[in-house]
């Protein structure tokens, strides 16, 4: 496997990404347009519009940017999915335009990004692009290493007669890296998908939208507005400009 790269997972998950994820809630669709307030948006790492076209349905002036040829022919294959304005490239680097009244990063994409300074690189175009009162949004799991065993983690996730489903992952505590294979194992062979993120940390997150020169708004532990707690698996943060 070569090195690996920002569009690499979506290259190699593209033809069954639709079919791994589910439909996204209705309530983070909801919660997207409430803070669009009827203006721009931009999602970083649109992939095959999972998020994109239920806001579009919505009459939201959505805009995308991936790095993954691939996930991008998905989405444009898709009922309206032509008509949303996509820009290939690194989402780290914000390469579009304009300023948005909403930018959102979900379901852990920010992670992609594998170093701090990339991140951080991330969150300084972001507020370049939001209008004075926009927000910037992100979706991303708590960490919890809990679930490493000597820095490793296997489980299965589904076992069948004729398909086997494995994820293997390696945990980096110095650079805050998870690197790992979703093997599917058939009578046909293997099938690997790679994904490599960098996690971060919910107050490592709101010092670099400080640096940014934004401030946290609001922070949920859920899509529908929950609180964000000790228990919480994931978080939904919300910046705004200071």
């Amino acid at each position: 496997m070569g090195k690996y790269q920002p569009e690499t997972y979506g290259e190699k998950i593209a033809d069954i990404y639709d079919d791994w994820y589910s439909s996204p809630e209705e309530a983070s669709i909801s919660l997207l347009s409430d803070l669009a307030h009827r203006g721009r948006v931009l999602e970083l790492g649109i992939g095959t519009g999972r998020i994109a076209l239920p806001l579009k349905e919505k009459g939201i002036d959505i805009h995308g940017i991936d790095a993954s040829p691939s996930m991008i022919e998905k989405l444009r294959a898709k009922p309206d999915g032509k008509d949303i304005p996509i820009t290939l490239g690194d989402f780290s680097e914000v390469p579009v335009e304009g300023k948005y009244d909403l930018i959102f990063v979900v379901f852990n994409t920010f992670f992609s990004l594998l170093t701090q300074e990339t991140q951080l690189e991330c969150i300084q175009n972001v507020a370049k692009h939001l209008t004075g009162k926009g927000s910037f949004l992100i979706e991303a799991f708590v960490p919890d290493l809990g679930r490493f065993d000597r820095g490793q983690s296997v489980r299965s996730t589904e076992v069948g007669e004729n398909r086997v489903k494995i994820d293997v992952s390696q945990h980096n505590p110095l650079k805050q890296h998870v690197t790992s294979q979703h093997m599917i194992l058939t009578d046909n062979g293997i099938r690997l998908y790679p994904v490599t993120i960098r996690y971060t940390w919910p107050s490592e997150l709101d010092m670099m939208a400080r640096v940014a020169g934004m401030k946290l708004v609001d922070r949920w532990g859920d899509w529908e507005r929950g609180p964000f707690s000790t228990g919480s698996g994931k978080h939904i943060s919300v910046y705004g400009l200071l």
